[in-house]
């Protein structure tokens, strides 16, 4: 066996080495699951917003609008609130609210949603994912 045999049978098993690892750990289990943190409501208990807290002062009055993570929470009535994905499904840029039209424009390219996530003007074609939400106590609860 000769010296460029041997490096170049090592630099092909070492990357492999290196590579297998690599390949069985990105098709686990773990990395399909949602992530239940603030912002992603998917975890059991959702995501809870204490209306008393300072943070969450702009939902003290119909048409207010708060992002919690990645949601863009607002409220339409006393008791009523809409609970949206900020993201919007086109290229991923946060969109805001419009409370005089009830519509939800994307600053990057001009898609508008309505205030149930539907796409009204693309370029985006898909809905903004929605959420529950549910009033108890002074307490909003995303699901």
């Amino acid at each position: 066996m000769t010296r460029y045999e041997f490096i170049r049978g090592m630099a092909v098993g070492g990357s492999l080495l290196l590579t297998v690892p690599i390949l069985f750990n990105s098709c686990s289990k773990e990395d399909d699951e949602p992530d239940p943190g603030p912002g992603n409501p998917g975890g059991g208990e959702g995501v809870v917003v204490d209306l008393a807290d300072a943070k969450y002062a702009a939902l003290a009055a119909d048409g207010g609008f708060v992002y919690v993570g990645d949601i863009i929470l607002i409220r339409v009535s006393a008791t009523s609130y809409i609970a949206l994905s900020k993201i919007c499904t086109h290229q991923q840029c946060t969109v805001s609210y419009n409370s005089s039209t009830g519509r939800l424009p994307c600053p990057c390219h001009g898609s508008l949603f309505d205030s149930s996530g539907n796409v009204l003007n693309g370029p985006a074609t898909s809905p903004l994912k929605k959420y529950s939400v549910t009033l108890a106590n002074n307490k909003l609860t995303i699901k």
